[in-house]
């Protein structure tokens, strides 16, 4: 007998599952993309995750998310270059676990079905009198917070000692950070985090403790597209100009 295909779990259904033409008639026939196809897309072009990280969300090999993408990106194509309706429906999926409490961005609890308990993981935040600091590069401390069952359980504050924005990113994965809540942060910085496998939220300021209990309540306000954007206040100067995240910013 063929071995039965694993359910995809997704975050929720689509708050639209229709796309079309506006303002002329669609040409040809509908095309359906699946919802676990959908949020392949949502998890690695919307929210940047790696293919390891979108099959560790989805609770498959990340040879099958290969697939799924590849499927959806041709589907998508066809919609955009011949004028064809979308449907988003159907497909082999199961609602995860965290239902109402999911973030709907990267699950925050994950029922460890694997480890037979539930999964622990850490949110480190840019730190400073009980604020988020702005700019990661120049962070003299971070709060590590331990999150089980999508609750802190404990936290602490670090030192950076010193390091550079470039030795930061293996600073945090010492601690075992996996998502980082921080304000402004240059491109450098950003690719580093993402070579570290760290789940990153920028743009974000305010009360430290706050901002990590709205990620877990997955409504936490953070810039997708966030960049360092601090030079201006200090020298004048723009990102572009000189390589933000390359030198002093992070």
């Amino acid at each position: 007998m063929p071995r039965p295909c694993k359910r995809r779990r997704i975050c929720a259904r689509p708050d639209c599952e229709r796309f079309g033409p506006v303002g002329g008639k669609a040409q040809g026939e509908g095309i359906t993309m699946t919802l676990d196809e959908f949020e392949c897309i949502r998890l690695m072009d919307l929210e940047h995750l790696t293919q390891e990280q979108c099959a560790s969300q989805m609770k498959v090999a990340r040879t099958t998310v290969q697939a799924i993408y590849s499927s959806a990106r041709e589907k998508l194509a066809q919609c955009l270059v011949q004028g064809r309706e979308l449907f988003i429906a159907g497909g082999n999926y199961t609602l995860c676990e965290a239902r109402r409490g999911c973030c709907r961005r990267h699950c925050m609890e994950v029922a460890g079905e694997e480890k037979g308990g539930d999964r622990t993981m850490k949110i480190g935040v840019t730190y400073e009198n009980g604020q988020i600091f702005q700019h990661f590069g120049h962070t003299e401390q971070f709060k590590v917070y331990e999150v089980q069952d999508g609750r802190v359980v404990s936290s602490q504050v670090v030192d950076t000692n010193g390091s550079g924005h470039g030795a930061l990113a293996g600073f945090l994965q010492e601690y075992q950070v996996e998502t980082l809540i921080c304000g402004g942060i240059g491109a450098g910085a950003q690719n580093a985090l993402a070579a570290a496998g760290i789940k990153l939220y920028g743009g974000v300021s305010g009360d430290a403790d706050a901002a990590v209990e709205a990620l877990l309540k997955g409504n936490l306000d953070y810039d997708p597209d966030v960049h360092c954007d601090h030079h201006g206040e200090h020298h004048g100067g723009s990102c572009g100009n000189h390589g933000c995240g390359e030198h002093t910013c992070g």
